[in-house]
């Protein structure tokens, strides 16, 4: 008995070392976002605006609304940014100028790093002018290292946005006003033959360190076209390249996913652990890559609808800046305005734990009553400022733990409704039972099926949309939510980030809900709601991978979320 003891413990340590991903090992590529950043390019564009949709006192938690161009802080271009569609009649014009941010297939999000760096070069031109990496400067690495092949991502690394990305009260127009004013030197960027020679190579993704792949003063268009003909992607305001070898690190591009978009506001890592690292880029070459993050469209049912008249989050509004006007340029982009919890997001547990200092008087009476029997029942609640830009991106990637709760989806009375079935801690234990026992680090995902089924355009009015408005008046069940009871076992397993493929993790009724949120935030559990197609992700054997875009101040946040099948 004690040696089959043993044996159950070291299996078990062992599955944790595989699930867990130290942080040293995982790298931010992506610049913060706020008002005090030269985040925003400065012509022709909208600023970026964070608003307190919902604060607390007199409710219970806080969440924003959000103003944002597509081209903000760390970002990434679809072919469509600066590829015409094709008979528009427009210079450039092709089939890639129909591949909008949502048709780019997921696999093209990820790879192997490589990194070629041109930091000599980074202030090596005169007022106005970029540095041109030419295609010399890849053939040159590609000796020294190895020949470039299909599922590399090309990294240009110059140390630009590392050395000038400051606050705009501490000289942030270096970033680009100068350069774009002649004042200083622009960034070093490929020279349009430069992404041809990358394209016929077969490089479909790419990526600088700087503001915009297009060089100074002239060769933008050149450069953004020359690379989006082969159907190429790439980001543009990275940083941090320099914690990245040439090669061997695992790539991800985690962006939001705007219908119709030119690209859009993204977040950006790399996994430098050597043995996981090699088998991601062995899943992303395969492209064993699955997207499970819903689609953000003002026609689908995306934003949190509320109890009632008062409580809704601000809808998911998309307008277009620029549909390759002539008065503006040859380009597409939009701007979005936005919930912080739109689409696919995380909640952490400053959503409803207030700041430091906050006094909990200013609650309404009835959530002090809330609190005051959550804190009898599941102990005191503290307070959080983690807000989204100081999250470790680690605890949101990790060995995926499927747990298959489908079943109940039906089994409420429809006399009950507004009511969610309830995923309980026996639910967890069951699968333990039957799959073994949950790893410390593990991301586990509940799969419902809801999102899959209900995930669909809105009706015409006055008609309610199946995912969220007709199970929050009672019309039909809600989807299942999480007991916190069932949080705080998977926070005795060491589980620190769990998701669901439902609106939300906690469900249609208020009171019910809020339980959720405090048991998560109490036991510092991150969720990430609104998976979509967890079907097709096995109950062991693959990684997920998510991250919020890098939002300052904010507690909660939107984003992308992909799976890996190594």
């Amino acid at each position: 008995m004690k040696t089959n003891l043993t044996l159950l413990l070291l299996l078990a340590a062992a599955a944790s070392a595989r699930a867990q991903l130290p942080p040293e090992h995982v790298h931010d590529l992506s610049l913060p976002v706020s008002p005090e950043w030269p985040c925003v390019w400065p012509v022709g564009m909208v600023q970026h605006i964070t608003i307190p949709r919902f604060t607390f006192g007199p409710g219970a938690f806080h969440r924003e609304t959000i103003v944002l161009d597509e081209h903000t802080g760390t970002q990434w271009d679809a072919p469509a940014h600066f590829v015409p569609p094709p008979g528009s009649g427009l210079p450039g014009a092709g089939p890639m100028g129909l591949v909008t941010g949502e048709k780019v297939p997921a696999w093209q999000f990820v790879g192997e790093a490589c990194v070629i760096d041109v930091t000599a070069h980074r202030d090596d031109a005169p007022g106005g002018s970029s540095f041109l990496i030419r295609p010399e400067h890849v053939k040159a690495w590609e000796k020294k290292h190895r020949p470039l092949r299909a599922g590399d991502v090309v990294l240009f690394r110059s140390d630009y946005s590392d050395t000038y990305y400051q606050p705009l009260s501490r000289g942030g127009a270096r970033f680009v006003v100068r350069p774009l004013t002649r004042r200083a030197p622009g960034w070093p960027a490929p020279a349009p033959e430069t992404m041809k020679y990358l394209g016929e190579k077969g490089i479909l993704s790419a990526g600088l360190d700087s503001p915009s792949m297009g060089p100074l003063p002239d060769l933008a268009v050149a450069t953004h076209q020359a690379g989006g003909a082969f159907g190429m992607i790439w980001i543009e305001c990275g940083t941090n390249l320099k914690a990245l070898p040439p090669t061997g690190s695992f790539y991800a591009l985690l962006p939001a996913k705007h219908a119709g978009g030119s690209g859009g506001e993204a977040r950006v890592l790399a996994i430098t652990e050597p043995k996981l690292a090699a088998q991601l880029i062995a899943a992303a070459r395969a492209r064993r890559v699955t997207d499970v993050s819903v689609t953000l469209d003002k026609n689908l049912p995306v934003t949190w609808q509320g109890h009632g008249p008062g409580e809704e989050a601000q809808r998911y509004l998309s307008e277009p800046l620029n549909r390759f006007e002539k008065p503006r340029g040859p380009y597409l982009a939009y701007n979005h305005t936005f919930d912080s919890q739109v689409g696919t997001h995380v909640v952490t547990p400053a959503f409803t734990l207030p700041p430091p200092g906050f006094d909990a008087e200013k609650f309404a009476p009835e959530i002090r009553q809330l609190r005051a029997g959550f804190e009898k029942k599941h102990g005191a609640l503290g307070h959080s400022s983690d807000t989204i830009d100081r999250l470790p991106l680690n605890r949101m990637i990790g060995a995926a733990r499927v747990i298959d709760v489908s079943s109940l989806r039906g089994t409420t009375k429809e006399a009950a409704w507004p009511a969610s079935p309830l995923i309980t801690a026996q639910h967890v234990l069951d699968h333990e039972k039957a799959h073994g026992p949950i790893a410390a680090g593990e991301i586990v995902l509940f799969r419902t099926g809801y999102t899959d089924a209900k995930f669909k355009p809105l009706p015409d009015a006055p008609a309610m949309d199946e995912c969220f408005a007709a199970p929050l008046a009672g019309k039909s069940e809600g989807w299942p939510a999480l007991s916190p009871e069932a949080i705080a076992l998977l926070a005795k397993r060491g589980v620190r980030c769990a998701g669901i493929d439902a609106p939300t993790a906690g469900g249609v009724q208020h009171d019910a809900a809020l339980m959720t949120y405090w048991a998560a935030a109490k036991h510092n559990v991150l969720l990430v709601e609104f998976l979509i197609g967890l079907g097709t992700v096995p109950e062991k054997g693959a990684w997920f991978l998510f991250a919020p875009i890098k939002i300052e101040g904010i507690r909660s946040g939107h984003g992308r979320a992909l799976v890996l099948q190594p």
